[in-house]
């Protein structure tokens, strides 16, 4: 699937028209221009407004400092070139002038203070400072990467053709590490949807990839065997789109089904493996150890070496062998980051002699993934995430498992609500936040833009508000109101978020179920022409979303994922429209083209639930589900409403 074009300074402005997002910050002192501040995602710690919108001429000239990478370049072209620019020049000269770099460097800094900006005595790593005003602008990174992420915040504040917004930003991440694991069971990505999802990840001020997918025989079951060489050059160029979007790509290896710890031989397999993507330029790695049985070895040396199986002896032998990555393989190799593993108790907070094992022996830099109080958590809070600490000896790196799809319970489910019950504040306690994503890449970005929120700043995170921002950046471009509203009707009908056990910890659509109980108070009390009067926009909004989506998303990897749900939901969406037109026919005393529509609506929803997922693209397969639970319900029920016209 193509990464589709989409200036994300458009969708800026219309959320911005439609109040989707609240403004950030506070306006400047007096003098400067009053009114809201353009919306940035994710939200600044800090912005003000300076003044009145900057004017972007034909001709600009763009100063960089020294180190100013290539992808912060182009990215920083392709922003002024959008916004009306046709011609850029170095040096100095009347006119607009951007000034890119490090705020160490003395000119950026001196920048900055021209364009009316704040300097600040300390800049977190990751961060920046950014400031627009008059004839200047000045984007001051405290290292490479928040010089980039200081070009994607002014991608943001192109307000419309040849105007920048006048605004001051000081901004870092809250939490070091933001990012996805690829780490589902299924039909892994296409490399495709990989790349798209790696651009996707620098627009959203993300930084981090994990390679994991289950089903990948070369990570867990073949994981002693080398990549055939086509699959090495994909994850090659996997690892350089990775390093242009300023993503840290983490490669994952998974031995624990299959691995003699106590082996040599085996630890100099996984050393061969792990080294031939360090060749390739990969830098994190991960060992992860979950979903095996710790109560078997796979040799009987492991038993004469620990002892027989127990949660215990499978810590003591998990720490050596992670502890052996560490200093053996990677203090051994320049640029390499932590080591980072799942423990084979991945998602709750109960001290164990497992636990304990880990906690005692393990090296004090490895980076211990952790999912929350279960698997899928119905809400991780500050409270859980120090009981976790606590209980491994260090601050844990968060696997959400939202809004993954591969279990039981989300069969024929996308889901699409927003990312939620996080407590903010988790920032204190995390060393990072990742995200497991749907077997369907594109749809997962529903989520992962809320996630991406939330990871940057979660002491200002708005999921509804973002949920909305996230509509419009899949309808690209410049979206239409239209496009936006149909997108959020669909995702309202794939709001649930199902646990493991029968509750779910986000309901099915919730808007759709709040009209649906309005339009029974209203029948109920006799009013029942007015409640159909104002149920009919909701039936039409459903029946009409799948055609609007089609035509309106720039996102072709999101319409490609959706198909079956949005063949469904143009049946589910008629089958409404007709029951309604049943309930008014009745109303009208005309029985018999009542029963004909009945009919009519129990036809289509039959033809909606036998359409099924994607074979092979989704596990597990089944029927797909749209507002089940809800409007199906009241489908089924409406033919028995009765009581007098109103």
């Amino acid at each position: 699937m193509r990464r589709s074009s989409r200036p994300l300074a458009a969708v800026i402005a219309f959320l911005t028209f439609l109040g989707l997002l609240l403004p950030t910050g506070a306006t400047a002192a007096t003098g400067a221009r009053s009114g809201p501040l353009p919306s940035v995602v994710p939200r600044p710690q800090a912005m003000a407004r300076l003044g009145p919108d900057v004017r972007v001429p034909t001709e600009v000239r763009v100063v960089y400092g020294d180190g100013v990478d290539r992808p912060t370049r182009e990215l920083v072209a392709a922003v002024l070139r959008r916004a009306g620019a046709q011609l850029l020049r170095g040096g100095s000269g009347p006119g607009l002038t951007v000034t890119v770099g490090r705020l160490a460097e003395a000119r950026v800094a001196k920048a900055l203070r021209s364009a009316g900006g704040r300097v600040p005595g300390e800049l977190p790593a990751q961060g920046y400072a950014l400031a627009a005003r008059g004839s200047a602008v000045a984007l001051a990174g405290a290292d490479a990467d928040g010089t980039y992420y200081a070009a994607q915040t002014l991608r943001q504040l192109v307000t419309g053709a040849r105007t920048i917004a006048s605004v001051s930003v000081v901004d870092h991440p809250l939490m070091p590490l933001r990012g996805v694991i690829e780490g589902f069971y299924g039909s892994p990505w296409t490399h495709a949807e990989r790349m798209d999802q790696l651009a996707f990840y620098g627009d959203v001020k993300m930084n981090t990839y994990v390679y994991a997918p289950k089903d990948d025989p070369y990570h867990r079951e073949k994981w002693r065997e080398p990549y055939p060489a086509d699959r090495l050059a994909q994850l090659g160029e996997l690892v350089r789109q990775a390093t242009a979007h300023h993503v840290r790509f983490t490669f994952a290896l998974s031995p624990g089904n299959s691995l003699c710890y106590s082996d040599p031989a085996e630890f100099t397999a996984l050393r061969t493996k792990l080294g031939a993507m360090y060749d390739l330029g990969v830098r994190s790695f991960s060992v992860p150890l979950d979903d095996i049985s710790y109560t078997r070895w796979n040799c009987d040396a492991d038993r004469a070496a620990y002892g027989e199986p127990s949660r215990r002896a499978a810590g003591e032998a998990q720490a050596d062998l992670l502890n052996r990555v560490q200093k053996e393989f990677l203090d051994a190799r320049e640029g390499t980051a932590p080591l980072q593993t799942v423990p084979t108790e991945y998602g709750d907070v109960t001290d164990t002699a497992y636990k304990q094992a880990l906690r005692e022996r393990l090296d004090p830099r490895v980076e211990v993934m952790w999912t929350g109080t279960d698997v899928v958590p119905p809400r991780i809070t500050v409270a859980d995430a120090a009981r976790a600490a606590a209980v491994w000896g260090r601050k844990v790196f968060v696997w959400d498992n939202y809004p993954v799809n591969d279990y039981g319970q989300a069969e024929g489910r996308l889901l699409l609500a927003p990312y939620d019950a996080r407590e903010a504040g988790l920032h204190q306690q995390l060393s990072g936040l990742v995200l497991n994503p749907m077997n369907q890449a594109a749809a997962s970005k529903v989520a992962l833009f809320g996630g991406a929120a939330f990871a940057w700043n979660d002491t200002a995170y708005d999921p509804d508000r973002t949920w909305r921002a996230a509509a419009a950046y899949l309808a690209g471009g410049e979206p239409d109101a239209a496009t936006v509203s149909a997108l959020l009707s669909f995702f309202d009908t794939q709001h649930l978020a199902p646990t493991f056990g029968a509750e779910p910890w986000q309901p099915q659509a919730p808007e759709l179920a709040a009209r649906l109980t309005r339009f029974r108070t209203d029948w109920d009390a006799g009013r029942r022409r007015a409640a159909l009067a104002a149920l009919r926009p909701s039936a039409a909004r459903l029946a009409t979303a799948p055609a609007t989506i089609r035509a309106g998303v720039a996102d072709r990897g999101f319409v490609a994922d959706c198909a079956p749900w949005l063949d469904a939901l143009a049946l589910w969406g008629r089958a409404f429209e007709r029951t309604l037109d049943a309930l008014g026919a009745r109303l009208d005393g005309d029985t018999r083209r009542a029963e004909r529509w009945f009919a009519e609506a129990s036809s289509l929803a039959g033809q909606a639930g036998r359409i099924r997922t994607i074979p092979g693209e989704t596990r597990p397969e089944g029927p797909v589900r749209i507002a089940d639970g809800v409007l199906d319900t009241f489908l089924a029920a409406a033919p028995g409403l009765g009581g007098s016209p109103g």
